[in-house]
């Protein structure tokens, strides 16, 4: 027993059957692939672009509706100020005129 497994199988050596140049992608699998390469990168600037724009309209919306409530306090203080002239008898009351 030990004689059949102290000797050695050949193993083959693998022998080249298929000719190199005949499975290269060549010239058009060549094109293709800078087709594809092409077109992922801008596909890549079109998606930063997009993102870019959307982040501009954010913060312009966001400095939109920063001075719509500026001016809706600026408002809201002015009118408590006319609020104010009228119950401590000012000008805004009309008191002081004489024809009313």
């Amino acid at each position: 027993m030990l004689v059949l497994f102290g000797t050695e199988t050949p193993i083959p050596t693998p022998t080249m059957t298929v000719d190199p140049n005949s499975v290269t992608p060549g010239p058009a699998g060549f094109l293709v692939i800078v087709l594809v390469v092409i077109a992922v990168v801008l596909l890549i600037w079109d998606m930063n672009r997009r993102i870019r724009r959307v982040r501009y309209r954010e913060e312009v919306r966001e400095e939109l509706d920063a001075e719509e409530a500026a001016g809706r306090d600026a408002q809201a203080s002015d009118a408590g100020t006319a609020v104010d002239e009228d119950e401590t008898g000012g000008a805004a009351s009309g008191k002081d005129d004489p024809e009313r």
